[in-house]
């Protein structure tokens, strides 16, 4: 079902929600859309829902919190947390910090943009996949390191990287087919 005149008004919004969300989303404003310091809170559970912040979600958001516009995307482009596109089913987060760099995190960029045939900040045409250089993830004895829906990968090699990524293609296409 897609999300329109129940929730966000006459707006279309692109993403699929079903009906359980409608009620939790109608909730989540409810709650908090007159909670003074709530804004991140909201923003991350819209993001939750639709896998990235829509403009025109922000702009209702502004409408019922009375929030500029201005201020919303000040804050979800100020934070690494948000992301304004539309994202892969499975995102990579390749630390570029100074242990993956020294070990080798541009060798495991360059396999995996040669085996996805995307660069940092791409999405693959199917929507599988999507690059995401990123600052530290935090696992530095593990460099260099990627972090992939949550479950993390570390020591790796070229090698190791697409042999990560076609797994990860091989269960969705066995997915796909049952």
């Amino acid at each position: 079902m897609y999300l329109c005149n129940l929730f966000w008004g006459e707006r279309s919004v692109h993403a699929h929600v079903g009906p359980s969300r409608l009620v939790t989303d109608r909730a989540l404003l409810d709650t908090y859309a007159d909670t003074p310091g709530s804004l991140i809170t909201i923003l991350q559970e819209t993001q939750e829902t639709y896998g990235y912040l829509p403009m025109n979600v922000m702009e209702r958001i502004a409408e019922r919190t009375g929030t500029p516009i201005a201020t919303i995307v000040g804050v979800a482009t100020f934070y690494a947390q948000f992301r304004l596109e539309p994202v892969g089913k499975h995102l990579i987060m390749l630390c570029q910090g100074t242990a993956c760099h020294v070990n080798g995190s541009e060798l495991i960029s360059a396999a995996v943009t040669d085996e996805l045939g995307i660069e940092d900040g791409e999405t693959t045409e199917d929507g599988l996949f999507s690059l995401k250089h990123v600052a530290c993830l935090g696992c530095c004895s593990l460099s260099p390191v990627m972090m992939i829906n949550g479950n993390t990968y570390g020591s790796l090699t070229p090698d190791k990287a697409r042999k990560i990524l076609r797994e990860l293609a091989a269960e969705d296409a066995e997915g796909s087919e049952a």
